[in-house]
């Protein structure tokens, strides 16, 4: 036996991988087998770590045996001699591939819970698995960090069949492999405990990597004023950053200043208290403000709000995070409207005393879990969010905090909001325990 468990041959595959520390790099792990070996890669070259989605077609009766494979953004690779060796039809092929796609998305959504991937543009990708015997995952994988913009592939792996620059030398820029054995018949043959990996040691492991990676950035200090470009203008806000953050919320007020708001700024605090990252940013600048009609101008804050996310997205310390939308006034208008944009959903959105009913027919269209919170005391709003409850198709929840007029002045009715706020976020956005 080669190694005695992932763990041990992850921590092998980083030494050898040493001279790569320093670089921008993105490691890569192939689930489940590959995310254990991936993330004690990334631990040694002090890099971060995400998933790479790709299912292996197996052949209908020899399931073992791959016959092609499958990744996200719809790259796909099949291996001919395979098909011709098995007789496999195109019929079965195309059953076999419909199903290993609907287990592709399931598990995107498991992993990452509405995260988007990190970003690997102009960065180097390293692509890591627990071992490559056909290679057919690897090269998807593979095609799969160049399809998103890496300037540089590096696959590598602990244990590969001898054959294996031949097989894998034209989908990656370099090949790191750790043995190539004479005598190799399946990966499993050179681990000593090659237990299978399950959904939960997965997201284990993203989770640490990321609480790692923002320890290591100073995270638990990270509380500071940042500029939001959205369009033409720039827009001022303050990103605070708990020690682990598992997910970001951006705020969105309407009128007046969300980074000033001393509701938003009650409420922000409670969610960092339960490891939510926050983002307080203005949607207006100071001289839109004072146009009113800019305030009710849904379609103009939804664009902001779809800026500021874009701009989270990329952001160092909270890139890769699942983001949720807190919206307040005509910024719950804005949130839900926003939300009904097919390209980047939110993976949670809260409204506070809100005007969801501005969002008007894109109500309908919104796919995220949505938390709506009127005061027991505001009817004429309390009658709008229920009108507007009626027309959502997504998981959803009214909660009416008993005395609370529009502002929640009341005494402990803040508190609740901020409460039914951390629970909604947390239970739709943060990564599975440990």
């Amino acid at each position: 036996m080669h190694f005695r468990n992932r763990l041990e041959a992850g921590r092998r595959l980083g030494a050898r991988l040493e001279y790569l520390r320093g670089q921008d790099l993105v490691v890569l792990g192939l689930p489940r087998g590959g995310v254990p070996v991936a993330a004690a890669v990334a631990e040694a070259l002090d890099a971060p770590l995400d998933v790479c989605l790709v299912r292996k077609l197996g052949v209908p009766y020899q399931p073992e045996l791959g016959m092609g494979a499958i990744g996200e953004d719809g790259v796909r690779v099949i291996n001919q001699e395979v098909l011709r060796g098995t007789g496999v039809s195109a019929a079965d092929l195309a059953r076999v591939e419909e199903a290993e796609r609907r287990v592709l998305h399931e598990r995107a959504a498991r992993y990452r819970r509405e995260a988007s991937p990190v970003s690997v543009a102009g960065r180097t990708a390293v692509v890591v698995d627990d071992g490559v015997a056909t290679g057919s995952t690897a090269r998807v994988a593979c095609r799969i960090a160049r399809e998103r913009g890496a300037a540089r592939v590096v696959l590598a792996v602990p244990v590969a069949p001898r054959d294996f620059t031949r097989r894998l030398g034209v989908d990656a820029d370099e090949l790191v492999c750790l043995d190539t054995p004479w005598d190799f018949a399946a990966v499993g043959q050179f681990y000593a405990d090659f237990t299978q990996v399950d959904d939960e040691e997965v997201t284990a492991c993203l989770r640490r990597a990321t609480g790692r990676r923002l320890r290591a950035a100073g995270a638990g200090a990270t509380d500071r004023e940042v500029t939001v470009t959205a369009g033409a203008v720039r827009l001022g806000g303050r990103l605070t950053v708990p020690d682990g953050a598992t997910g970001v919320v951006a705020f969105a007020h309407g009128s007046g200043s969300s980074r000033h708001s001393p509701r938003n700024r009650f409420v922000a605090e409670g969610l960092r208290r339960a490891g939510l990252a926050t983002l307080l940013f203005d949607l207006l600048t100071d001289e839109e403000e004072h146009d009113r009609g800019n305030v009710f101008d849904i379609g103009l804050l939804a664009g902001r709000l779809l800026d500021a996310t874009r701009w989270l997205r990329e952001e160092p310390g909270v890139e890769g995070l699942a983001i949720g939308w807190f919206g307040a006034s005509t910024g719950a208008a804005a949130a839900l409207w926003a939300a009904a944009e097919p390209s980047a959903p939110p993976a949670a959105v809260v409204s506070r005393g809100g005007r969801p009913d501005l969002a008007g027919p894109r109500l309908a269209a919104v796919t995220a879990p949505t938390l709506l919170v009127v005061g027991g005391a505001d009817p004429l709003v309390l009658e709008l969010n229920r009108d507007a409850q009626a027309q959502l198709r997504c998981e959803n929840r009214l909660e009416v905090v008993p005395r609370a007029t529009h502002l929640f002045e009341e005494p402990g009715t803040l508190e609740r909001v901020t409460e039914l706020a951390r629970d909604w976020f947390t239970d739709h956005m943060a990564p599975a325990p440990v």
